[in-house]
């Protein structure tokens, strides 16, 4: 069998067609024709107050931490077990990220640890939805009611998850999206921030810091006869061809998501004998009340030796399987903030045990079956020996 991909963009819909006709509009520049119909497609089907589309997951956090004031002096909570961006965007403001212990059966961040990490100086708290499942947010929410914080989701992963029927991003005060190539529907490069204040004043504010510090987009719309430089800002809009692309995605969201589903469903029922031994200790699964988008699915073994062991038993095999994030207090960065490897153990454990496998719409049956069947053989032959 040839090597199979790890992971693949599902490019099914009219992503070529909608290309083709920015080209032809010569729509290329930000905010023009698709971006627009992108934005009301995803306030129309998921219920979000207001939506502004960015150049990518990262800009979306930066904006939604420059919307709501945090700087020098602010404490912002938020898991270890995440991508960069999270931090990054709270750093580049001036303000400290604090970082805080994981559910082990998620890895989504653990309401006990937000509550324990809250000073004097804490303004607000990210819960990061990992592998598109929804962070406890009802806890989340009231902890973060009780202390007066902001909520800002990273729903990188999330779009089209849920929880108890309402949809990620739309269960704190901003929920900021990626529509990089390795999510669930992408453009190559994107992001949105939602903004679920119905204050009209927190809505200029951010599309004037969008739009370089102006405010031209009041200037578009006929509000105003000129536009000036308001405050510091930057350029966060994506190009219009790339709003084309993504349209083409998220008009095709239902399939994608139920062609993840089934691959997702196929892996869970085929290992979870193996969830009774002494190899793994856990495997992706929805809990009570969330959908999930099916954007990950993981294995958790017993230690990185077996960790190791099984993703270079399934390279040999052409299977490509990965872990994912270093926790962040454990990095070079995590240490010059003053924290210590050690620090964070559950987070470590997550870090250093799990496994990825691959999971996009055209992961055929043949190849799921044969990924199942190599992994099979990879425990099967551990338990003999007593790994």
């Amino acid at each position: 069998m040839e090597k199979i991909a790890f992971n693949r963009p599902y490019l099914r819909g009219k992503e070529k067609e909608y290309l083709l006709n920015a080209f032809e509009q010569a729509s290329l520049q930000g905010d023009g024709y698709y971006t627009k119909k992108v934005s009301n497609f995803l306030q129309k089907n998921f219920a979000f107050s207001h939506v502004l589309m960015t150049t990518s997951g990262s800009h979306a956090l930066e904006l939604a931490v420059q919307t709501a004031g945090l700087g020098p002096g602010d404490e912002v909570i938020m898991p270890s077990f995440t991508f960069t961006s999270t931090a990054n965007a709270v750093l580049n403001q001036g303000a400290t990220p604090v970082f805080a212990e994981l559910k082990s059966d998620t890895l989504n961040l653990d309401p006990t640890d937000l509550l324990a990490k809250i000073t004097k100086r804490t303004k607000a708290v990210i819960p990061v939805h990992y592998g598109g499942i929804v962070c406890e947010m009802k806890k989340i929410n009231a902890i973060a009611h009780e202390h007066n914080l902001i909520v800002i989701e990273d729903a990188a992963h999330a779009l089209n998850s849920s929880y108890y029927g309402k949809a990620a991003g739309s269960l704190g005060d901003f929920g900021c999206f990626s529509f990089h190539a390795s999510k669930n529907f992408c453009c190559g490069e994107g992001g949105a921030l939602v903004i679920n204040s119905q204050q009209p004043e927190l809505w200029e504010k951010a599309e004037i810091i969008r739009e370089k510090g102006t405010n031209r987009s009041q200037f578009l719309r006929g509000e105003i006869d000129k536009y000036s430089w308001i405050s510091p800002g930057s350029s966060y809009l994506p190009a219009d061809i790339l709003m084309a692309l993504l349209l083409g995605q998220l008009e095709n969201k239902t399939r994608i998501t139920y062609l993840r589903e089934k691959i997702h469903k196929f892996y869970f029922t085929n290992l979870q004998e193996f969830l009774t031994g002494d190899l793994l200790q856990g495997m992706s699964f929805i809990p009570k009340g969330r959908s999930s988008n099916y954007h990950i699915f993981f294995l958790r073994v017993k230690n990185k030796r077996l960790r190791d062991y099984i993703l270079q038993q399934l390279k040999e095999a052409g299977i490509s399987a990965t872990f994912h994030f270093q926790p962040l207090h454990a990095s070079k960065m995590g240490s010059k903030l003053g924290y210590k490897a050690a620090d964070l153990p559950l987070s470590n454990e997550a870090a250093q045990t799990l496994i990825r496998l691959p999971i996009y719409p055209d992961l055929t049956k043949s190849a799921q079956t044969y990924i199942i069947s190599k992994l099979r053989d990879i425990f099967l032959n551990l338990q003999r020996a007593g790994a």
